[in-house]
């Protein structure tokens, strides 16, 4: 960019640090995730502290979602990949992942392969329409890897075994059918739009360092991020409960991501 345009304005992100990179970007998204769903279970007096929590993918958001659930005390149990899964009942061993797919770039059969007590299954051997993942019994679950990948299969599973909240990781995991499934089953959940809003914010984190000229420490950009997940919450949770729809983020998300592009619009003389 700065190479063709001769100008250099800090407005691209996810750069590396040494070219005006922000640590902390590439775990951002999942450990927002984390404290996106740490902030939702607080308003009914419930924690992640020992909670078992399924995270499909094995990529970014799945590893640093299951890196800070470690943090916060939760037992993450699961990953996946396009391949299949892995159940560890004892938890993920976070190395082994770490090594099996940022270093290695294998399949989660290695991983297998390094830890006999954990259970791998074939995509091919998958329940109909569903997903190995959301199979497995859990308190929390957090869909870290693709588009359309929880369908109404599994959220059907995921109340049949107890799962008081699912949380998106990625992008539009889980199908309308299955959100609305979840909706009737009084099960929270929390949409990506806002609980996975922890990797852009931090790129917004990252222009501020570069339009200021500074370097955060990655203890520094961590509080701001905590900080900016809080209010995403609070934004979408008092939306929810204005609008008569307490707890209901999709719609209090929604409602208030379109008031501020309408406020900003009417204010900026477009309407």
């Amino acid at each position: 960019y700065k190479k063709l345009t001769g100008e250099f304005e800090g407005v691209l992100t996810g750069k590396g640090l040494n070219w005006g990179g922000s640590k902390l970007r590439k775990e951002a998204t999942g450990y927002g995730s984390v404290y996106f769903a740490e902030n939702f279970l607080k308003v009914y007096d419930k924690d992640l502290k020992g909670k078992r929590c399924t995270v499909s993918g094995s990529g970014n958001v799945a590893i640093y979602t299951i890196e800070k659930l470690y943090d916060v005390g939760a037992i993450p149990i699961s990953c996946s990949d396009s391949r299949g899964t892995i159940y560890h009942k004892s938890g993920i061993e976070l190395a082994s992942l770490k090594a099996v797919k940022e270093i290695q770039q294998q399949s989660l059969e290695a991983y297998a392969a390094l830890h006999p007590d954990a259970v791998y299954t074939c995509a091919s051997h998958y329940p109909k329409d569903g997903h190995a993942v959301w199979h497995i019994p859990c308190d929390v679950a957090f869909p870290s890897a693709t588009q359309n990948e929880l369908t109404l299969v599994d959220a059907q599973k995921l109340v049949e075994n107890g799962c008081m909240l699912v949380n998106e990781g990625a992008n539009m995991p889980t199908t309308p059918e299955a959100v609305e499934y979840l909706r009737l089953h009084n099960v929270l959940f929390s949409p990506g739009k806002a609980a996975n809003s922890g990797g852009v914010a931090t790129s917004q984190l990252e222009m501020s360092q570069n339009a200021s000229m500074s370097n955060w420490s990655a203890e520094e950009v961590d509080i701001k991020l905590r900080t900016i997940m809080k209010t995403v919450f609070k934004t979408a949770y008092d939306t929810s409960v204005e609008f008569g729809c307490e707890g209901d983020l999709v719609k209090g998300a929604n409602i208030a991501g379109f008031r501020k592009v309408a406020d900003s619009m009417i204010e900026q003389g477009s309407v």
